[in-house]
């Protein structure tokens, strides 16, 4: 159900992969980018002139700009965030909204013209440069998680400190915090899409042979890493807030925990090769033990809060295993930026600024107020555990558009009901 080829790295294509991505603060691995294809040649004799036209225009502008743009988006232009860069991502993704409904055409109601057209995406992040596959929900497949990628760069973008004018550190706007959430959740939620309702239509066997950056424990990662990142925001905002409790901080921050450990656990085992998959493995690992620091952090401070020895005790193992963890992100970060392509911290914000902080001095202070009671070995011994929370972010419900109202029977020309036209040769 649907043929597949696959062209190598090393057949010359013309992929361009820039030495270094600048500063990040959302870490998007490298673009899908759709290249052309003929459609009244696959479709011609099948279809309306109207509907084949329509799937060609749509689709040509889209090749046009994903060609155009999507080299140059994943570098950081910080002057351009809310300019070029913005509407860029904006325009880009308007036109793959306006493609889907009238790609779905291709596969309504198990229509067998989806296995016509061979849709032909670059890789960026699979061994393989170009996938070819003849099978219309794999071009949907790669639809949404292209528009998931935009909005992850959007965010980056959003979430890119500035320095305010009159000369203070640079920060990012509380506004710019709360969009990025809402990006995050519609970005989850295409993500979420593709893996509960995309992927189920595609032949198992067809799915073992879909490039690495569309297998499910690509597509769950990057779900997951858009959750946590949200929880991240979140959490740096409770933090800035005087009405934010120890308890919210602590829940936020074992949440963030639970999404960056479920992103590891799907990407890990992926056999992601090249640059931009390495990198992106690196990227959730850091993140991971970055929110555990966190975790353990506040975690510490309410069990210090206790009126028992014990209590005591395994605060300062608490705060000493979140001591321990911000020591091994940093290491984890450094690896990270110095993978290639080649990327650097933004000045430090939000939660981490705090943290990077309060951490090694609130654990010095405990441990040394409390070493007369217990000896690093019995400290260290008090193994701290986090307290379990259920996840409360979830993606946008995000829901197939219907089929564009083109599609009707008037349009459907007479090639469509020939058995032996649409089982010809699909390459």
């Amino acid at each position: 159900m649907g043929c597949i080829a696959s062209t190598p790295r090393d057949s010359g294509g013309n992929r361009r992969r820039p030495g270094s991505i600048g500063e990040l603060s959302v870490y998007v691995p490298g673009f899908r980018i759709p290249k052309p294809v003929d459609f009244s040649q696959s479709l011609g004799d099948s279809l309306s002139k109207t509907i084949v036209e329509r799937l060609s225009a749509l689709r040509t502008r889209i090749v046009v700009m994903a060609g155009q743009e999507a080299p140059t988006v994943t570098r950081t232009r910080r002057k351009s965030a809310t300019q070029h860069g913005g509407s860029t991502l904006a325009d880009l993704h308007q036109a793959l909204e306006d493609y889907l409904p009238v790609l779905l055409g291709l596969v309504k109601d198990g229509s067998q013209l989806q296995h016509n057209v061979q849709f032909v995406w670059v890789n960026q992040e699979d061994d393989a440069e170009e996938t070819a596959i003849s099978n219309a929900w794999y071009e949907v497949l790669s639809v949404l998680h292209l528009m998931a990628m935009l909005l992850l760069s959007q965010a980056n973008l959003l979430l890119l400190p500035r320095t305010s004018t009159d000369g203070y550190q640079p920060k990012v706007s509380e506004e710019s915090r709360r969009a990025s959430i809402d990006i995050f959740l519609k970005a989850a939620g295409y993500l979420d899409c593709a893996v509960r309702h995309v992927l189920p239509q595609i032949p198992t066997a067809l799915r073992k042979e879909l490039p690495v950056d569309l297998a499910e424990g690509a597509l769950r990662a990057l779900c997951l890493q858009a959750l946590g990142q949200g929880v991240d925001i979140q959490l740096g905002m409770a933090i800035d807030s005087a009405k934010a409790t120890l308890a919210v901080k602590r829940r936020l921050a074992c949440e963030m925990v639970k999404y960056w450990q479920q992103a590891q656990d799907n990407i890990m085992p992926l056999p992601l090769a090249n640059g931009w998959g390495e990198k992106h493995q690196l990227f959730i690992k850091w993140k991971y033990v970055e929110s555990k620091a966190a975790a353990y952090y506040y975690h510490g401070l309410i069990l210090d809060e206790g009126n028992t020895e014990k209590s005591h005790g395994m605060a300062v193992a608490a705060l000493q295993a979140a001591d321990e963890c911000f020591k091994e992100s940093k290491k984890a970060c450094e690896a990270f930026h110095a993978a290639p392509p080649l990327s650097r911290n933004p000045p430090l914000w939000g939660t981490m600024k705090y943290l990077s902080e309060k951490i090694p001095k609130d654990t010095s202070s405990k441990v040394r107020i409390n070493r007369d009671l217990y000896s690093h070995q019995k400290i260290m011994e008090t193994a701290p555990t986090l307290p379990d929370f259920a996840l409360a972010l979830k993606p946008d419900d995000y829901q197939l558009p219907p089929v564009h109202p083109s599609w009707n029977e008037e349009n459907i020309g007479a090639g469509h009901a020939s058995s032996n036209h649409l089982k010809g040769d699909r390459r």
